[in-house]
C-alpha cells in the first residue's frame, strides 16, 4: 500500500518503515457512525479519519492534525479535490517566518515539496469554502501527531487513495476534540451535537 509509486509523471516515494506501523495502515474497521456509506468522519482528536463503507465498518486512515485543524467542526461537501494543488502561505505565515515563507509567497506549484502533497479534498459549508483541507503532506514522519500548521495531513499514498473512493458532493462531517473516538464501538454512540462550521477563520498554509 506505501510502496513508490508514479502519478501525473511525479515519483512518490515509498512511505518507510519507521514511519509505519500496524496501527497507521489505512484498515477496515467496525465503526457506527449514523451516516450512509461514502460518508467521511474527521476525528481530529483521535486522529484518524474514517469512509464510511456501510453495514457499520469504515477505511480507517491515521492523520495528522494541525493547528486549524483542531478548529472547525460540523458537516460540510466536498464539490472538489485537486491533483498536486498549488499551494499559497497566509500573511500570518509570512510574518511570523519571513525567511521560510517569504522566497514562496507567490505561492508554490504541485509537487513533492508543496505542504499540500499529492491531492487536496476541498470542504466547503452553504457554498463558502471553509478553508478546511484534507491533503498529502511531504512530511510523512508528521503523521499520526499534531503539526503546527495546516488541517489535516494524510501520507500521499493514503490520499491518493482516498481522493479515488470520494466523488464530488460527498458528506464530511468533523468531530470537536471532545468528541474524539465517538462511534468506535456500540458503547460509545452518544455525545454532545456536532456544532456547525464557521467559514470565518482560515486555516493556516491551506490556500490551495
Amino acid at each position: 500500500m506505501y510502496a513508490a509509486t508514479v502519478d501525473n509523471g511525479i515519483e512518490v516515494p515509498a512511505i518507510e518503515d519507521k514511519y509505519l506501523s500496524e496501527e497507521k495502515a489505512r484498515q477496515m474497521v467496525a465503526y457506527y457512525a449514523p451516516y450512509k456509506a461514502g460518508t467521511i468522519v474527521v476525528d481530529p482528536g483521535a486522529k484518524f479519519l474514517y469512509h464510511l463503507q456501510g453495514d457499520n465498518t469504515a477505511m480507517r486512515y491515521v492523520i495528522a492534525v494541525g493547528a486549524a485543524g483542531y478548529g472547525f467542526s460540523g458537516e460540510a461537501r466536498i464539490p472538489f479535490q485537486r491533483d498536486w494543488p498549488y499551494w499559497t502561505p497566509t500573511q500570518n505565515m509570512i510574518k511570523r517566518d519571513p525567511e521560510t515563507y517569504g522566497p514562496v509567497r507567490a505561492g508554490l506549484e504541485g509537487g513533492l515539496e508543496n505542504p499540500l502533497g499529492a491531492r487536496a479534498l476541498y470542504l466547503f459549508k452553504g457554498g463558502r469554502d471553509t478553508l478546511y483541507r484534507i491533503h498529502g503532506t511531504p512530511s510523512p514522519w508528521t503523521v499520526g501527531h499534531a503539526t503546527s500548521s495546516g488541517c489535516i495531513r494524510m501520507f500521499n499514498q493514503d490520499v491518493m487513495y482516498l481522493a479515488d473512493q470520494v466523488p464530488n458532493g460527498t458528506k464530511v462531517v468533523v468531530l470537536t476534540k471532545d468528541q474524539a473516538n465517538r462511534w468506535t464501538s456500540p458503547d460509545n454512540l452518544t455525545g454532545a451535537p456536532i456544532p456547525e462550521i464557521s467559514a470565518e477563520t482560515s486555516p493556516e498554509g491551506s490556500t490551495g
